[in-house]
């Protein structure tokens, strides 16, 4: 699996590309809330299976957890994203203002920003001149370099969406047997669950120095210890109930 997108690097295809500025992918939030979705469904699922519990009981609890956790997942990463774009547009006013107020000592924080990445002399005076001369330039070093802080352009509420929407995808598999009454309802929902958590897991390591495979079966781990946990917990009850 590709780790990189790939592209030209003609002159005239890299003019078109970066007048455009960086893509915005809501494809981390879906994988994020796919895997939370499968874990949390199937949690469920095989502590209720764990107590004896009936397939009504199962699918009704499932459904719940769909509805309810789902949009607690998308509540709590739209919050996450507007908070930090809130944050940048705050930063923002704040290094405005000390540009305005204290325009020689942020020239100053400039220039020792590239004093440590290892620029002297001229080119260092070149540097913190060219970046000193843009205002909006000038802040956007200052929040990159001095907070962390890189505005992406991304939307809260597609956030909250593509998160939902992973959630609901995902976390429907282990339900799906119960819901049409198969036979061996949780072998087939185990089944389902574990391609689902590696299958999760691999597109994850787009994201990440993992190879695919061991990406995947690093999802698929967490999936199973969750699972295990939740039925031991679904045993313990039915027997002290």
């Amino acid at each position: 699996m590709a780790k990189d997108g790939q592209h030209s690097h003609e002159p005239d295809a890299i003019a078109e590309r970066l007048s455009r500025g960086p893509s915005t992918s809501y494809l981390p939030d879906a994988i994020y809330g796919a895997i939370d979705g499968t874990v949390t469904t199937f949690a469920i699922l095989a502590s209720a299976v764990g107590a004896h519990l009936p397939p009504r009981v199962i699918i009704i609890l499932g459904v719940a957890n769909l509805v309810a956790d789902g949009f607690s997942m998308a509540a709590g990463n739209f919050t996450a994203t507007r908070t930090a774009l809130q944050r940048a547009a705050h930063l923002r006013e704040v290094e405005h203002r000390h540009i305005e107020q204290h325009p020689k000592g942020e020239e100053h924080e400039i220039r020792q920003i590239y004093r440590n990445k290892g620029f002297t002399g001229s080119a260092l005076e070149s540097i913190t001149s060219l970046i000193t001369s843009r205002r909006r330039v000038w802040i956007d070093t200052m929040l990159a370099e001095e907070y962390g802080v890189a505005f992406d352009g991304r939307s809260p509420l597609r956030a909250a969406l593509a998160t939902y929407a992973g959630f609901i995808a995902a976390g429907s598999l282990p339900l799906i047997p119960f819901v049409f009454g198969l036979e061996n309802s949780v072998a087939v929902a185990t089944m389902a669950s574990a391609l689902a958590f590696f299958l999760i897991g691999s597109a994850k390591s787009r994201w990440s120095v993992q190879s695919w495979w061991a990406s995947g079966l690093e999802t698929l781990g967490i999936g199973i210890v969750a699972a295990g946990f939740a039925y031991g917990v679904g045993a313990l009850i039915e027997r002290l109930v």
